[in-house]
């Protein structure tokens, strides 16, 4: 368990999918994480995906977010890929629970998550997308320490408009300053 000022990242309970699928599936929740058509998901998905994680076969590392002052389960963040050779994680991390959307509760958790990047996997940089039209990430991300790298325009396409994305990163030798 890693644990920050407001959040503590944990392991998945298996007990605890069906909340998850009922988070990530909100549609507002789910249009702002994946790119393409926001296709829900079922609980069997939930499950694989569950059994998936035991013993990190994957090489990847997802944690459940919950608060410390009263144990909800918010969300989760992890790992999504790496690249040992050159040292760099992919992560992704969302609040599901919209009550604590804009309260920092995001911030810290990504705050524990680069600690246990950089300081135990030893990994040099993090990297992450964000989409345009979620300005709240993108500010949470800058308070974090990522700068933006990349910036594509008009590459994706929600609710008839076209919006852009952004590659952000932060190297280890920043994260220490």
């Amino acid at each position: 368990m890693l644990t920050g000022e407001k959040v503590k990242l944990r392991a998945y309970r298996r007990e605890e999918m069906p909340k998850v699928v009922a988070l990530i599936n909100d549609p507002e929740v789910k249009g702002l994480l994946t790119p393409g058509v926001p296709f829900p998901y079922t609980l069997e998905d939930e499950y694989k995906w569950y059994e998936s994680l035991t013993g990190n076969s994957s090489g990847t590392y997802n944690f459940a977010i919950e608060t410390l002052e009263d144990g909800v389960y918010l969300g989760g963040c992890g790992v999504n890929s790496i690249d040992w050779k050159n040292r760099v994680a992919v992560v992704g991390i969302f609040i599901g629970e919209k009550t604590y959307w804009g309260k920092g509760y995001g911030t810290d958790a990504m705050k524990v998550l680069m600690d246990f990047i950089f300081m135990e996997m030893n990994i040099n940089k993090i990297k992450l997308n964000v989409f345009g039209f979620n300005p709240r990430a993108k500010k949470s991300y800058e308070k974090c320490g990522f700068k933006v790298e990349g910036h594509f325009k008009q590459e994706i396409f929600r609710d008839g408009v076209y919006h852009d994305e952004y590659v952000m990163a932060i190297l280890k030798e920043d994260y220490k300053k």
